[in-house]
């Protein structure tokens, strides 16, 4: 909730609030009137402000600043669990779609219940399988993302894929289609950066685009990095009740061409964006309740 819905919503007044609250007028006269942003606030007025609203301070920083990719859809943790149970395996044919795998969807489908599908490769089915057993791992761990969890996402889906599978890499890979050479990844500016991602005061969703185009464009791991990066991004989704990200056939294209201009450019924007609009799904409640 931002001041200005709050104010909308009780039938407040600036001058009660500041009463309240403690907060100056003038510093909530500044924020009600858009003439200053909370984030240009000093700490404990952050704090008294949020505490007053009875959000958190990350709530309040989100809700206040102008945000491009606020979350689409807050779902509570059965509906968020509901909605992964309903469609992972349309994740999984997601992740074999990245990979350009010869795989349609009844037969990822097919393979994910248990039955052998003739003229799909041995590799493709593994591929399948690892899949669904790192989607296991997101529905039943209750293990905090960072580093380590994503390396585990790693361990499942390269797994007789890969060099070594579950640890970063530690030596040079290319990108084809694209002069791009990302550097060899260090473990505590990893570790870093993804703390940045996750911590950082936009919404759930931006945090979800934002790590599945770090994890893309630094090719943390030797193979199984889109894969991987999926993975990731849909655990931040469901553990904040975001929606999941799956990307359609029809978006493939548009995606495989934002996905190469990032790693020519340096710039995710126009990846992000796309995601966004384009691969963010959540649950019409009205027919799930």
């Amino acid at each position: 909730m931002t001041l200005k819905q709050y104010i909308k919503e009780n039938n407040k007044k600036i001058s009660e609030i500041s009463k309240e609250s403690g907060i100056p007028y003038s510093t909530l006269s500044e924020l009600a009137n858009g003439k200053k942003k909370i984030g240009k606030c000093n700490a404990e007025t952050v704090y008294n402000l949020a505490h007053y609203l009875n959000i958190t301070m990350e709530e309040l920083l989100v809700s206040e600043n102008d945000n491009p990719y606020p979350n689409k859809y807050e779902l509570d943790r059965t509906q968020s669990f509901f909605l992964a149970k309903k469609k992972w395996d349309e994740n999984v044919y997601c992740g074999m779609q990245m990979e350009a795998r010869a795989v349609t969807f009844p037969q990822t489908k097919t393979i994910l219940e248990g039955v052998n599908v003739p003229n799909v490769s041995l590799d493709d089915i593994l591929a399948i399988r690892n899949m669904r057993d790192a989607w296991n791992y997101i529905l039943n761990s209750n293990d905090k993302l960072n580093l380590d969890f994503i390396c585990k996402l790693n361990g499942y889906i390269a797994r007789d894929e890969s060099i070594e599978r579950g640890v970063l890499r530690t030596g040079n890979v290319g990108i084809s289609g694209c002069d791009y050479k990302p550097p060899i990844p260090e473990k505590e500016k990893t570790e870093g950066s993804i703390k940045r991602i996750l911590s950082s005061y936009v919404s759930a969703t931006e945090k979800s685009l934002d790590l599945f185009c770090f994890i893309t464009y630094n090719q943390l791991f030797w193979d199984g990095n889109k894969r991987t990066a999926l993975a990731a991004a849909n655990k931040v989704l469901l553990d904040h009740g975001c929606g999941m990200m799956t990307i359609k056939d029809d978006y493939m294209l548009g995606f495989n061409e934002r996905l190469l201009n990032m790693y020519q450019t340096g710039d995710k924007a126009s990846l992000k964006r796309y995601l966004y609009d384009n691969a963010i799904i959540g649950l019409d409640l009205d027919r799930c309740l």
